[in-house]
């Protein structure tokens, strides 16, 4: 590996989508790379990603690791390569962890580890109440109550999903990029579509948004972060800060809560 930063923590995020690394040195975040999600992946080759990973950040192995992951058949296979990667048990964000959040869902272990780790950074950044929108494979919204818990949120359908099963479900609809039109009115498929699945997107997470302040009783700071947040941000009506680095910073706040002394 490279002789640049060193590496306290190595943080995997591994998505439906897209795998993040995330790598800190002294409490602070040195550098992010990112890869598709495979649908198969070997101990060997999930090694091999992360080694890549800290080759482009030009970062030594770390000294730690924490996985999150939300795809189960990839669970083993991510803990085996980062056991490897750094010669101890990385951390794995799930039953028997501590998060340091109290958690006011009906069945705590339904909550994936992304969101999860999405509410702890966000009451660490911005303070409680919060309201975080993860846009991903599926928009989650995740809402942190005043007293620091969490309280709950929404899973909806991600952009991309909504655009491929439109695509799928009507033979003559294409493909589009995902970019908002230059109005609402469509004058073109293409347009029409970009207006519906882009456009449509914004007003649905406005309209959650509104519902979400209305039942906790105040307003709360809006973050953005995952794929396309600074895009979404200047289409919504609510005023957000985007942080497409909360995933990680989550696992790192988590890492510190439970690290080995």
């Amino acid at each position: 590996m490279g002789e640049g930063v060193n590496c306290d923590l190595l943080a995997v995020d591994v998505g439906n989508t897209v795998t993040k690394f995330g790598v800190f040195a002294e409490g602070e975040l040195a550098g992010t790379w990112e890869v598709a999600t495979a649908d198969r992946l070997t101990a060997d080759e999930a090694w091999a990603q992360a080694a890549r990973a800290l080759d482009m950040l030009d970062t030594p192995d770390p000294a730690s690791a924490i996985l999150s992951c939300v795809v189960p058949s990839l669970g083993d296979v991510w803990r085996s390569a980062l056991g490897k990667l750094c010669g101890v048990r990385p951390y794995v964000v799930g039953p028997g962890l501590k998060t340091g959040i109290r958690m006011r869902y009906d069945d705590p272990s339904e909550v994936g580890s992304d969101r999860v780790a999405d509410a702890v950074a966000a009451r660490e950044a911005y303070g409680s109440p919060v309201v975080v929108v993860d846009l991903g494979t599926t928009t989650n919204i995740e809402v942190v109550d005043e007293s620091g818990a969490f309280a709950g949120g929404i899973i909806a359908p991600g952009v991309a999903l909504g655009a491929r099963s439109l695509t799928a479900a009507a033979a003559r609809l294409p493909m589009i990029e995902l970019r908002a039109p230059e109005r609402v009115i469509g004058r073109s498929t293409r347009a029409a579509m970009q207006s519906g699945v882009v456009l449509g997107e914004a007003a649905r997470i406005d309209g959650l948004l509104d519902a979400v302040m209305g039942e906790l009783g105040c307003e709360a700071p809006v973050v953005l972060t995952g794929d396309g947040a600074l895009q979404v941000s200047a289409l919504i009506a609510h005023d957000a800060t985007v942080d497409e680095a909360l995933t990680l910073r989550g696992l790192w706040h988590i890492w510190r809560a439970n690290r080995r002394t």
